[in-house]
């Protein structure tokens, strides 16, 4: 998608970048020295200039050194947690998955470290999730709890990364993870094992407002973890590898800052398979993925419900840029869990084709969820086929109104799209006492749709040159 526009933007960002000198990410909002200019797309470029990968020491520890063997039969996570020791010791660098199949339970990152997994390399998580114990503090759905730990976690950390052309593989299938979700379309049969009364559990513990500390899951809860998850973690790096056959979310950074997700394909269509979901994060740039997934392809999310509520921390100056979206339920999504509001989130440059893609930009939430949504930035966005709605702002997602917490969602700015086919352009949809408030479309086609717009409770609904089936949109 090169154009004389992205080499101008170019030439910007790295003027940024050159002037930014040791600021940190956090110093980046509009209150604390980030540019507030009128043009959005200026502080896009500036979160482009400040979330920079980490770097790292040339130290390389191969992981057969302590013990890996690539064979897709040994167990090698002893030996990838000694290299990971070793490297961090060290002062950092990259701890090397050769050529090969490594199976491993959970790996925990530890500071300075690139875990990089080389072309030819698959590292092959265990099916057994006694691999992912003892329980670590994670999130399920937006809420906190002590679980299995994700496949790939790291805590409190800085300067960590997972690099490399090589294979995730999670294994998860409809005899694996899967069957827990307690669905008969992956495995689930009627009297086996699945997630339902664990999770009714921990959202009633939530709603009551019981410690995170004696939320305790992990064996007989069936509660899936996710793929990769930094948790309170700063300067991370995720790029080049492929991930399949994942439990549940799979690159779901929380309460995390400066996170880069850059070159990473994502192609698992289990249950509940969202390909990123920062949670509670800010300062995220997600360029050049391309995601083919059973959920949502990117979903920004602030926490859940009265936890949501309680933690308190919205997801803020997000950019995707340059990726591919597939198959997924959303393709650019907000929601549901975003209890804790959504601010300044932007995306660009981007294509979107599938017709197993419901919705290609999604908001969800409801009177339980509430929260906000305050700046979202659309534009340049390629769409091809879309099985449902274009744009869909949706507040009766589940629960619905009526529950005391109704949700903000204004400010949202779309520009520049073209569409081939969608069942639908418009499917807008507020409460009559809490309105979607400022929504902006400025030259966009929706190309051929089938099934009139709906537009319910929604102030500010502004169109200049837009169209479908090659007339002016009619909105009634």
């Amino acid at each position: 998608m090169l154009s004389r526009r992205n080499a101008m933007r170019a030439m910007a960002v790295s003027a940024l970048a050159l002037n930014a000198g040791p600021v940190s990410p956090l110093d980046a909002s509009p209150a604390s020295g980030a540019p507030a200019a009128t043009d959005p797309w200026t502080r896009a470029d500036h979160i482009a200039a400040r979330v920079r990968a980490p770097r790292f020491p040339r130290r390389r520890f191969d992981i057969r050194a302590y013990g890996a063997a690539g064979d897709g039969v040994t167990d090698s996570t002893a030996a990838i947690r000694s290299a990971i020791r070793a490297c961090h010791r060290a002062g950092g660098g990259h701890v090397d998955v050769p050529e090969g199949r490594f199976l491993t339970g959970a790996i925990h990152l530890l500071d300075n470290v690139d875990l990089h997994v080389t072309a030819g390399a698959t590292l092959l998580f265990s099916t057994d999730p006694k691999a992912y114990l003892p329980l670590v503090l994670t999130r399920f759905e937006g809420v906190e709890l002590y679980n299995y730990s994700p496949l790939i976690y790291a805590y409190g950390r800085r300067n960590i990364a997972v690099t490399g052309s090589g294979v995730l593989d999670g294994q998860a299938d409809d005899d694996h993870w899967w069957p827990w979700k307690g669905s008969g379309d992956h495995g689930w049969e009627p009297g086996e094992p699945r997630q339902a009364e664990a999770r009714a559990a921990l959202f009633a513990q939530a709603e009551q407002g019981v410690p995170v500390e004696r939320r305790l899951y992990g064996e007989g809860g069936y509660l899936r973890p996710s793929f990769i998850q930094p948790y309170r973690c700063r300067s991370v790096l995720i790029e080049g590898v492929t991930i399949v056959n994942s439990p549940m979310w799979e690159i779901h950074p929380t309460l995390s800052e400066n996170v880069l997700v850059r070159n990473v394909t994502v192609n698992t269509h289990g249950p509940n398979n969202d390909g990123c979901n920062p949670e509670s994060s800010r300062m995220v740039v997600i360029r050049g993925c391309t995601f083919d997934t059973g959920d949502d392809c990117i979903a920004i999310k602030s926490g859940r419900n009265a936890d949501g509520r309680r933690v308190n921390v919205p997801s803020e100056h997000i950019l995707v840029e340059n990726c591919t979206f597939r198959d997924g339920h959303g393709g650019m999504t907000i929601g549901s869990e975003m209890s804790g509001g959504v601010r300044e989130v932007f995306i660009r440059e981007c294509a979107m084709s599938s017709p197993n893609l419901d919705i290609a930009l999604r908001f969800k939430t409801n009177s339980v969820r509430g929260g906000f949504v305050e700046g979202f930035y659309a534009r340049d966005i390629e769409i091809g086929q879309v099985g449902g709605s274009v744009i869909d702002i949706d507040f009766s997602y589940e629960e619905g109104p009526g529950h005391g917490f109704n949700p903000r969602v204004g400010g949202i700015d779309v520009r520049d799209v073209t569409v081939r086919t969608a069942r639908r352009a418009l499917n807008l949809r507020g409460y009559p006492d809490a309105p979607i408030r400022g929504l902006t479309l400025t030259d966009v086609d929706f190309g051929t749709t089938t099934t009139p717009v709906v537009v319910e409770h929604v102030e500010d609904l502004i169109l200049r040159n837009v169209r479908a089936n090659g007339e002016p949109l009619i909105v009634p």
